[in-house]
């Protein structure tokens, strides 16, 4: 096994103290359901639960040390590194981490997107050298350190997503990161409710600016209404080159094509004057653009974006994200379900129903939308709401669900005979979306997380026929 982490260089990186034998760790976890051997357990504690209570379990699954701020009650097996203060060594071994690598760190942020665009710029790097990328949606104040932490002296490249609710959130894990390049994929209402306007948003995603290496780059959505914000941001921290991205006559990568179908998107850019199509496995033309986010990240970086461009084809939107599923019915033919479940906000709603409106029913099939509240949009919730209904009528549903006390607004403007069913809770209306769908339907599922869409998507792929000798 190769060493992430030794006793010594994780006690010298947090001033911690080792107790038992030495160890070597290849790996960093937070869960302890998630520990292999040869992981390093990092017991935090939490509002919930508190790590120390899942040491012994790490132990069993065969961690070979534990990071903790205190011993009595834990397996005397397991050697530990005792710190002051779990959270605050973890962002040590992150600094340290970052520190010691030669490689060309990229952060991600934007209202929209991060996700997406992370993974993809992943893959983009991925054929130019070893990357190490945040996993899943790390980007908070516990995610971007652990992703740092698991950063190896041998990678060439680290792509770090970072991620806020409030003002000031952000500019921390970007001087713990210190990117040589940093996108804002784009900047819209998205946590709203804690801000007093969408400028106000602006400011505090241009807030990714703050560590940016000297001499390095910023990326931005040369479509996006705060671009001089954010450029003129830049320029105050000193940033000496900005590459744009998006369908404006400006953009250094400019997005000229995005035709969508039902297994993909064929994009077209123009990067210095040179037109370069490719094919996404993403449906979708926010996945275009973020596609073209990421090619002006290559740029920046100096890269072939054409090699970049072969490498990225394969991603694709993972559950909850915009995966498309296809169930087979118990009683023959199938229906697809779009599955947003994760989050939601007024962009990524309308970027949904531009997907829904590019679906293809089967024969007899319908579009069906099942929507859930739009949370963290404070005293602009309800006209928010509301104000999708022209971009949800536009793809052409025949049955729309509600789901939460905040899209009561947006159902009380859908023309008659759309309103298939409202109900408070998801788990309210499963019965609803179940007993109407037929085969051919295409079934478009979003909602903010905190509505908790999931019980309709576990509805719909349960109407898959068992197994024979399932239990």
């Amino acid at each position: 096994m190769t060493a992430l982490w030794t006793s010594s260089s994780a006690a010298a990186a947090t001033g911690g103290r080792t107790v038992g034998p030495a160890w070597r760790a290849g790996g960093i976890v937070i869960d302890s359901r998630r520990a292999g051997p040869g992981d390093l357990f990092v017991a935090l504690p939490g509002e919930r639960t508190d790590g120390h209570d899942h040491v012994a379990d790490a132990g069993d699954r065969g961690a070979a040390a534990a990071m903790v701020e205190r011993t009595e009650g834990l397996p005397a097996r397991l050697p530990v590194l005792v710190v002051p203060d779990c959270l605050e060594a973890l962002a040590r071994l992150g600094a340290a981490a970052r520190s010691r690598t030669p490689a060309r760190v990229t952060a991600v942020t934007g209202s929209v997107g991060k996700t997406g665009t992370k993974d993809m710029l992943g893959r983009a790097l991925g054929a130019f050298g070893e990357v190490e990328a945040s996993s899943g949606n790390l980007n908070n104040h516990i995610g971007a350190p652990l992703s740092l932490a698991r950063m190896s002296e041998r990678v060439a490249f680290g792509v770090f997503e970072l991620g806020m609710n409030h003002a000031g959130e952000i500019s921390p894990l970007s001087r713990l990161v210190r990117p040589h390049l940093a996108i804002i994929t784009t900047v819209g209402p998205v946590h709203i409710g804690h801000f007093p306007d969408e400028e106000a948003v602006a400011g505090a995603k241009a807030e990714i600016f703050d560590g940016v290496e000297p001499g390095g780059c910023a990326v931005l959505n040369r479509d996006n209404r705060w671009f001089g914000l954010l450029r003129d941001a830049a320029t105050r921290r000193t940033i000496p080159r900005v590459v744009t991205f998006g369908r404006h006559a400006d953009a250094d990568v400019r997005l000229v094509d995005a035709r969508c179908d039902t297994t993909g998107s064929t994009v077209t850019v123009v990067i210095d004057d040179h037109p370069l199509t490719y094919r996404l496995d993403a449906v979708g033309e926010h996945w275009a653009a973020n596609s073209a986010g990421v090619l002006a990240c290559v740029t920046g970086l100096g890269l072939d974006a054409r090699r970049a461009a072969a490498a990225i084809r394969s991603v694709v939107p993972g559950r909850g994200r915009g995966a498309q599923l296809s169930v087979a019915l118990a009683g023959g033919g199938s229906i697809r379900i779009v599955d947003e479940a994760y989050n939601a906000s007024p962009v990524a709603m309308r970027a949904a129903f531009r997907v829904l409106a590019g679906a293809r029913p089967g024969p007899g099939g319908r579009r069906v939308a099942v929507l859930g509240d739009m949370l963290e949009l404070g005293s602009f919730a309800c006209r928010m709401h509301a104000g999708l209904v022209d971009d949800l009528m536009a793809a052409g549903p025949e049955l729309v669900f509600t789901v939460g006390p905040l899209m009561e607004a947006l159902r009380a403007r859908l023309p008659a005979g759309v309103s298939a069913g409202h109900a408070e809770t998801s788990t309210g209306i499963v019965e609803d979306v179940v007993a109407t769908v037929r085969d051919g339907d295409v079934i478009l599922v979003k909602g903010s997380l905190g509505t908790n869409m999931s019980p309709v998507i576990a509805a719909l792929e349960a109407l898959a026929p068992r197994a024979e000798g399932a239990g």
